[in-house]
């Protein structure tokens, strides 16, 4: 699998063949760790913008797993929409000739409890779960990669910080999270008390807007129990880091945090792959209750 990112001679590629399944192809796993390590080693170099392209695309593709995340940016970090041959002609749109496709996984789910599913009725109360069978490899082409008609309008969170601000508000004080703005809490420009958020007044909304994802982040991630030993830097810095991925979602532009990210772990795998997923997942559900009518990432290509 390529990388496409600066051109840095001595970098490694992310590979998959130590950790090929018996078929010969490479697990969700083998995925992740692969692009797990190969991000550590470029940021232990000083590439600090190969961590900004992750951020990034996960902004792009809040949507996507953690896998099909790391699967976008190390293959086409400036993918802004990808869809499969056929969503892409159902558009009106073609893959060009020649164009490399994108790598993701995609569930497999059972076809004979799809077929119950739809003869059922919403009133029954047998169960509507599908069994999920695994995962296949499939291929996905980015806008940029086709020619066609123009893409209809679809909804899509503005970068309107006003209207996101109150959004954002709304599902803060819809988890029983009480909100409110405080000069005493300066100079910290918000502060998370466990179920009680302020922020400090006469900021810009964009500027508050990032400091309440900032703050929300604190709530959502800091009181579950975590599989490994977290410190106060290590969370402020994945609070930022979703502050980022919330924000370049929305359109604003924030600045980046990734460039201190990775001195946090000093090159220990475990603890960046665990905080790579909490980030994703945490924006993910942010992202969600801005924009809930949004479509969901395809279940098949």
């Amino acid at each position: 699998m390529e990388f496409t990112s600066n051109d840095h001679s001595n970098s490694s590629q992310p590979s998959f063949v130590a950790s090929l399944r018996a078929d010969g192809k490479p697990s969700t796993q083998a995925v992740i760790a692969a692009n797990v390590q190969y991000l550590i080693e470029q940021l232990e170099q000083g590439h600090s913008e190969v961590l900004t392209q992750y951020l990034t695309t996960m902004a792009r593709f809040h949507k996507y797993s953690f896998g099909n995340v790391l699967l976008i940016a190390s293959q086409k970090p400036e993918a802004t929409k990808v869809a499969g041959i056929y969503t892409w002609n159902q558009l009106g749109r073609r893959v060009r000739r020649g164009e490399k496709g994108i790598m993701i996984f995609a569930p497999m789910i059972s076809k004979k409890r799809r077929q119950q599913n739809a003869a059922e009725s919403d009133s029954d109360n047998k169960s509507t779960e599908r069994p999920l069978l695994g995962f296949r490899p499939v291929y996905v082409w980015d806008v940029a990669q086709t020619d066609g008609e123009p893409l209809p309008a679809l909804h899509e969170v503005s970068g309107d910080a006003g209207k996101n601000l109150a959004r954002l508000v709304q599902f803060v004080m819809g988890r029983g999270i009480t909100f409110g703005y405080s000069e005493e809490i300066a100079p910290a420009r918000g502060v998370s008390f466990g179920g009680k958020i302020q922020l400090l007044p006469e900021m810009t909304e964009a500027e508050q807007f990032t400091t309440l994802v900032h703050e929300v982040a604190h709530e959502l991630l800091h009181k579950a129990e975590r599989r490994s030993l977290i410190t106060k830097r290590i969370r402020e810095t994945e609070a930022e880091a979703i502050a980022f991925v919330v924000s370049k979602s929305i359109g604003l532009e924030t600045g980046s945090a990734a460039s201190d990210y990775i001195q946090l772990y000093h090159g220990d795998a475990k603890l960046l792959q665990e905080s790579l997923e909490i980030v994703q997942q945490t924006a993910a559900v942010i992202l969600g209750a801005l924009s809930p009518e949004e479509v969901a990432e395809p279940k098949a290509v």
